[in-house]
């Protein structure tokens, strides 16, 4: 505790949320948010904060492009918020420098890959609520995981009840595959889809060869010679 206060608190002159502390070591200046009943992202961050502290708040969303303008970040904390979506540009602007994103103790169960694939940063994803899909798979295999709480994303819903409340990882060690899932569905909804396209130019078909038969049929009616009168008349 000691180091961190001779890290982080050494106030700085520079315009601060009115709701955060603001300080400054050694030019690593630092905005902590800690704790503040906070419900969204603070719109006035300073530019140059290097470290974000944002954890145990009401958050429940990060919109897109949510920290576009902080380009000197290197660590935002927004665990034990209530987060529960992500946009796909959420860290739009920040991927290039950001070294460490924890999310973890949040209410997230599904995540866009695109939001976490483009970052370097070390994450936290431990101790969500999460729905093991391919996306979520996808992240775990892509994305720069912190180690030590990788164990901890445990699937809370799963296509299947065996999987569930057994953390991710161990799935996957053991062989299963929610990509592969995906792929199968959307091949048989695509087989599907084909199908009732080619029943469709069937009962096209079916239909125009029906009509054209029947006005053939009535134009020859049409051209039908009149029934002769004169043999009835004699």
């Amino acid at each position: 505790q000691a180091f961190f206060c001779l890290l982080f608190c050494i106030p700085w002159g520079s315009s601060c949320p009115p709701s955060c502390q603001c300080t400054e070591r050694a030019g690593a200046k630092a905005v902590l948010c800690s704790s503040r009943h906070l419900e969204e992202i603070p719109k006035d961050i300073p530019r140059d904060v290097v470290f974000l502290k944002l954890d145990a708040n009401s958050i429940t969303r990060i919109p897109s492009n949510a920290f576009r303008h902080l380009s000197h970040l290197e660590e935002i904390d927004l665990s034990r918020n209530a987060i529960e979506k992500i946009d796909r540009a959420a860290f739009k602007g920040v991927a290039a420098g950001l070294r460490t994103l924890d999310l973890s103790s949040n209410r997230i169960r599904s995540i866009p890959k695109e939001a976490l694939l483009a970052l370097n940063a070390r994450l936290r994803l431990a101790n969500n609520p999460w729905h093991c899909e391919c996306a979520l798979q996808e992240v775990l295999w892509e994305a720069r995981l912190d180690p030590d709480s990788v164990q901890d994303i445990t699937c809370h819903t799963a296509p299947r009840e065996e999987y569930v409340g057994k953390p991710l990882l161990q799935v996957l060690d053991a062989g299963v595959n929610f990509c592969s899932v995906r792929q199968r569905t959307m091949d048989v909804a695509m087989f599907i889809a084909m199908f009732g396209w080619f029943a469709m130019v069937i009962v096209y078909v079916i239909c125009y060869v029906r009509h054209n038969r029947e006005d053939t049929c009535k134009h020859r009616d049409r051209l039908k010679p009149p029934p002769s009168t004169g043999a009835h008349a004699e």
